[in-house]
């Protein structure tokens, strides 16, 4: 085949491979002397696809300075190797990160996207997102403890007469994400506890559905030992022609005809069926009958077989046993498919009977599919044909390596010139109303985050937004796990640097300000396209700060995923890194909450308040951008959350809130209509009242106490500022002798509600 017939194929396939790619498996079958077969043209594109294979993420980037090469291995998993955390029991390697908790109990924790699917149908995508990371803790043995979810759409209001051909409106986008993530976590029984929900215009034709999952083992049952002999066990639903396409779907942008080409690769979920498959793997775990799992995800049994095949170095794989939705689906639909609920086990033969038993009386389909070999092959057999015989080394071992255009220089931004407004009570009214800001109760309330019964602080405490959820999942521990997150993508618009720097910053602080300490984390990048220079230059940027703020606060990277080419027809999405981080609470009952205990209590603001506005809430609600990022500072930000852990401790901590969105006057705000008590508050001379009440500097805390001298010994030599006391039903601000916020705290309340007055 000419070059541009090369092309044509990969294009008109859906297989979403570059001409250098297509070269090189045209090489490969011509020193094999035939011509490809349809299952192993597809399988070798699952296999390569950005999704699977994260080619930008391990290629090469071209900059202004010179040449970086795999800016994965460079920054993220260099930052975890250089901490060298003794506690992380696995990273990188399997479907979750796993971490040690308690004894010989073990953390397993993943965090996915699904966001190209949940454009075209946002409830199917958002069950199937749930679904799929859920797989992912029990395909590292684990059992599902908890969910989170970080949800960025388009501006509910926005016009329709601006919305592009073949965009779904994002209020309906919204509503069907949520009614997904609703219905296939409650229906589990597990419960959702942590998240975020983010408008920008950026997102209006490609919304963004991060979920993530926790989950529980032991150490003696987590087993990855498949060897030859070893039967491949395909258990769960049937499978059929939903998913199709769909790692190579999420390898390419979006497009006013995405619904029309792409709709058969949203999958179709069922959460009463993986609950059944749930309890199976429990049970197999727990008698040690198998010798690995992995979930059926991204690629369905291509990359799942291909990937476990690595370990014992071929397989021969039979598909006439596969039980079909559709009998007559071809042999690549087959062996593509990301029908869902679905798992493989490698089974020794000798424990396949007993396996096969246990899935029976959960009424879940368990059929062997194949055997593990050492033979080098991968070879796959349909209707007494051969359909696929290729070399693992040759599907593993690729010679193409993705170069991406780096060659960018950044665009300045300006600060904005504006007087001090006279009524700051209204800026703070108007911030607390802000979409980014506002309560996110009605939807919060639509997720069941009680079930199970482990959760010791909730989303939601009193009244207000709680920092991090806090769980007690073992019955005879008092210690606890604590889920945070962090991410602003207003301050990519900046730097993406700092954006990052500040992700992390935020996901720690806010795990520590509840007594959260031993952090693990993850991250999740979701990008537009990297071909274009000034996106690629941003993601480089952004995991240059992965490795020097994961270091410098001793949290290890133990997992995470990259969504690129988040593109639509309006242009690239905003930079978004979502990190979550994983602490834990030596004791829950010694964990502190946001809102203010008792009148009299002395208010104090941890950490430095700098001039920096930029990519703020204050100067958004007046329609500015700004340049002056928020950073972090590496020596300074540790110290403080290590302070503030030890104050914790010592019992000198009443209540605390970080300082995020919206800066001290938010924060302030939030703790105490959450309380149901006012607070009278003195700024300090130097800085611009506006500037400091709105500021959204990082690692910064309100602290609420009644051990004055305590908190001041715990915070020696770092920045501590004695705000004022909690006290009567309004928050009053005071500023060189004049009184710049006055506001009664059920005012707040409902601004931060979008109660209407």
């Amino acid at each position: 085949m000419s070059d541009p017939e090369l092309v044509k194929l990969s294009r008109d396939g859906q297989l979403s491979l570059s001409l250098e790619e297509m070269r090189e498996i045209k090489k490969y079958f011509a020193a094999q002397k035939r011509e490809p077969t349809d299952v192993e043209l597809e399988a070798v594109a699952q296999t390569w696809s950005e999704h699977c294979g994260h080619k930008t993420f391990k290629g090469v980037f071209l900059t202004n300075d010179g040449e970086v090469c795999n800016i994965f291995k460079k920054y993220i998993a260099a930052a975890t190797k250089k901490i060298n955390a003794p506690w992380c029991f696995s990273v990188f390697e399997d479907n979750a990160g796993i971490v040690e908790f308690e004894g010989d109990w073990l953390l397993s924790f993943k965090a996915e996207t699904h966001n190209h699917p949940s454009a075209l149908e946002p409830f199917g995508g958002a069950v199937t997102g749930v679904g799929g990371v859920i797989r992912d803790i029990l395909g590292a043995w684990g059992d599902p403890i908890a969910n989170t979810d970080i949800l960025c759409f388009g501006p509910l209001d926005f016009p329709d007469s601006k919305l592009p051909a073949g965009t779904k409106r994002p209020q309906y986008i919204h509503d069907g994400v949520i009614s997904g993530i609703q219905a296939y976590g409650n229906n589990m029984g597990i419960p959702t506890i942590n998240g975020a929900i983010y408008f920008d215009e950026s997102y209006v034709g490609n919304p963004l559905v991060f979920c993530g999952c926790l989950g529980m083992l032991r150490k003696k049952h987590y087993v990855r030992r498949t060897k030859a002999g070893d039967v491949a066990l395909l258990v769960g639903g049937k499978t059929g022609r939903d998913g199709m396409h769909g790692v190579t779907f999420a390898s390419v942008e979006l497009h006013e005809k995405s619904e029309e080409t792409s709709r058969s690769a949203v999958q179709i979920g069922d959460p009463i069926e993986e609950e059944k498959i749930k309890r199976a793997m429990v049970r197999v775990r727990e008698e040690g009958l198998a010798s690995g799992t992995t979930d059926l995800g991204g690629g369905g049994l291509s990359s799942a077989v291909t990937e476990t095949a690595q370990r014992t170095g071929g397989i021969e794989v039979h598909l006439d046993n596969v039980r079909l939705k559709y009998p007559m689906s071809e042999a690549w639909e087959i062996w593509i498919s990301e029908s869902q609920e679905r798992m493989l086990l490698t089974v020794p033969p000798q424990n396949l009977e007993r396996v096969t038993k246990i899935f029976e009386s959960e009424e879940v389909e368990a059929v062997p599919i194949g055997i593990f070999n050492s033979s080098g092959k991968l070879r796959i057999k349909y209707k007494g044909a051969m359909v696929a015989d290729l070399d693992l080394s040759f599907m593993f071992g690729s010679s193409f390596v993705q170069k991406t255009d780096a060659r960018f220089t950044p665009k300045t931004h300006v600060e904005p010139a504006f007087s001090q407004p006279k009524d700051l009570t209204h800026a703070l009214l108007k911030i607390l109303g802000m979409p980014n800001v506002m309560s996110k109760r009605r939807v919060i309330q639509k997720y069941d985050h009680e079930v199970k019964g482990n959760t010791a602080i909730k989303p939601l405490h009193r009244a207000g937004p709680g920092d991090a959820a806090v769980l007690k999942p073992l019955d005879d521990s008092w210690k606890g796990a604590v889920l945070s997150n962090g991410f602003n993508p207003e301050y990519g618009k900046i730097s993406a640097y700092w954006m990052a720097a500040s992700a992390i910053d935020e996901a720690i602080r806010n795990n520590a300000a509840v007594g959260g300490r031993r952090f693990a984390i993850l991250d999740n990048f979701s990008w537009g396209t990297p071909n274009k220079p000034e996106n690629a230059l941003a993601l480089l940027d952004a995991c240059r700060a992965c490795y020097d703020f994961g270091v410098a606060f001793n949290a290890p990277f133990i997992s995470g995923k990259d969504s690129l080419y988040n593109e639509s027809p309006m242009g690239s999405i905003a930079h978004t890194l979502v990190i979550s981080a994983l602490g834990i609470s030596p004791d829950v009952r010694k964990c502190v909450t946001m809102d203010v205990k008792r009148e009299g209590n002395a208010l104090y603001l941890v950490g430095e308040t700098k001039q920096e506005l930029g990519g703020s809430h204050y100067y958004k609600s007046m329609g500015y951008l700004g340049a002056s990022v928020p950073q972090v500072d590496k020596e300074k930000a540790p110290a403080i959350v290590s302070a503030l852990t030890s104050a914790i401790d010592s019992g000198a901590v009443r209540s605390c809130h970080d300082l995020s969105e919206g800066g001290l006057g938010v924060a302030l705000a939030e703790s105490c209509f959450a309380g149901g008590l006012g607070a009278d508050v003195v700024l300090p001379k130097g800085m611009r009242s506006d500037f400091f009440l709105f500021s959204e500097s990082n690692t910064r805390f309100v602290v609420e106490t009644e051990n004055e001298e305590k908190l001041k010994a715990a915070f020696k030599g770092l920045p501590l500022l004695r705000l004022g006391t909690v006290g009567g039903k309004r928050v009053r601000v005071a500023a060189e002798g004049k009184t710049i916020v006055d506001a009664g705290i059920d005012e707040l309340r409902d601004a931060w509600e979008g109660v209407s007055k």
